[in-house]
């Protein structure tokens, strides 16, 4: 009994007095809130509306945009009014960790799902609450398929007013910086001939840093920029579209990055 009370007594004087601690334990806290959301979510999502639907897509935001204030992360939204587009577009923004899903629910429209990665469906209670939400996933390694469902996806978007966020660098970036984007979610937006709305987080690096077992509160500006037309557009169009959108945003955010974040570590 000593041994426990003395345990629970060196809890918070270590998540006081080390940021490695710290750093476990709030990742730790993070993966069990989301997977115990996801428990909670799955029977609501069935009872709702029978199985997988697009509209679940509001109960997991209620119940995900909670996490942040056991992160202790701030967010200070601007441009959200660039959201009130009609009908289906492609929202594009950029990928530094998997806390970025917070930053999804703070702004996510109603009606948009996810594009994301095969292995996620594979993680039990998290892979299922997204599945049921209407996720596409993709195998990132088969190109083929990726494009298959890419094609398929801009046929669904069109025929079910679904609008779809993707992550075009492909994959997490902590190096203080975006990486080069991939092609698929702008051939998606130019064969959809719908607008690609770009968002834009600003940098983890001042209070969260994998690499140096930092993980602090914090302050994450996300910008919402105007959208992006694509009517017109050829697949010939979709490498200068791609630096368009690669070079605003990443203009933007060096700029909001400046007041929220340290150096590259």
């Amino acid at each position: 009994m000593d041994i426990l009370w003395i345990s629970l007594l060196a809890v918070p004087v270590l998540l006081w007095s080390s940021g490695t601690f710290l750093f476990y334990f709030k990742t730790i806290l993070y993966f069990v809130s989301m997977v115990c959301l996801a428990v909670v979510t799955i029977p609501m999502c069935i009872l709702k509306s029978g199985g997988r639907n697009v509209e679940n897509m509001r109960v997991i935001r209620f119940l995900v945009q909670h996490v942040k204030y056991l992160m202790g992360l701030r967010f200070v939204v601007s441009g959200r009014e660039n959201l009130q587009v009609d009908g289906p577009y492609v929202i594009i923004s950029n990928h530094q960790s998997s806390l970025d899903v917070l930053g999804q629910m703070e702004v996510l429209p109603d009606r948009c799902v996810s594009v994301a990665k095969r292995e996620l469906l594979l993680t039990g209670a998290v892979g299922l609450a997204c599945w049921l939400g209407g996720t596409i996933f993709i195998n990132r390694k088969k190109t083929d398929d990726a494009k298959s469902i890419m094609a398929a996806t801009a046929r669904t978007m069109l025929k079910d007013q679904v609008r779809l966020w993707v992550f075009p660098e492909g994959t997490r970036n902590h190096e203080g910086d975006l990486l080069p984007f991939k092609k698929g979610a702008f051939h998606l937006a130019v064969q959809a001939q719908v607008p690609i709305v770009p968002v834009v987080f600003s940098s983890y690096n001042s209070f969260y840093s994998p690499r140096e077992k930092q993980f602090k509160s914090g302050t994450i500006k996300l910008r919402i920029l105007p959208a992006i037309e694509t009517k017109g557009l050829v697949p010939h169009n979709v490498s200068t579209l791609s630096n368009q959108c690669y070079n605003l945003m990443r203009s933007v955010f060096a700029e909001i990055s400046d007041a929220t974040a340290g150096p590259s570590q």
